[in-house]
Order: C-alpha cells, then structure tokens, then sequence
C-alpha cells in the first residue's frame, strides 16, 4: 500500500523555523509533482509550494522568500524549510503527491496533515 506520511510540525515563536517532511512509503516506481498544501480554521484549504520531478518550484506569494521546497527522489521525500514564521502560517500542513506504483498505477495520494503553530 502506497502513502504519504508528513512531520516535523510543531510549536514555534515567531520568527521561528520549521523543517516539515513527506515521505512516501510503499512499492513506488517514482514521485513527480508534488504540492504542500495548508489549511487554517475557518479558511480554504490553499497551495503553498510546488516541486515538479526534475526540481522545478513554485511558491505562494504569502510565503515567497520564507518558504523553501526541495526534494530527496532517492528517499521519496520532499521538506518544507519554513523560516521567520509569522502567526499567519498557523495551519494544519498537507502534502499532495502525484505517484506511480511498480505496478504501473498512478495515484494522486493526500497525507495525514502536521499542525503548524505559530505563537509566542
């Protein structure tokens, strides 16, 4: 079974750093675009960084020059740097991954969510 795991969300002051993870587990022939997407109370669910197959990335002007998405293809894993945390980051974090199986299966997987909490 494929999935997507997220972590690294935690507590943190403003100003603050945080490394979230996704990593995806099971029989994966290989992980191309994959999206962290997050979502406060109250609001929608918005995309926040974007990293395609060979490492191409987009951002969300919220985050732009904060935010940092990078990739590890050997370890099918993708981190979220998140530096100078404002309390407007708060927010439960989701990765979207779109996979293939060594079956030969695509799939577009969503992971469990890691809270982010921006607070002093």
């Amino acid at each position: 079974q494929v999935q997507l795991v997220e972590s690294g969300g935690g507590l943190v002051q403003p100003g603050g750093s945080l490394r979230l993870s996704c990593a995806a587990s099971g029989s994966i022939f290989s992980m191309y675009v994959v999206t962290w997407y997050r979502q406060a109370p109250g609001k929608e669910r918005e995309s926040v960084a974007t990293v395609t197959s060979v490492g191409g990335t987009g951002y969300a002007d919220s985050v732009k020059g904060r935010f940092t998405i990078s990739r590890d293809n050997a370890k099918n894993t993708v981190f979220l740097q998140m530096n100078s945390l404002k309390p407007e980051d708060t927010a439960v974090y989701y990765c979207n991954a779109f996979l293939k199986s060594t079956t030969g299966q695509s799939m577009t997987l969503w992971g469990q969510g890691t809270q982010v909490t921006v607070s002093s």
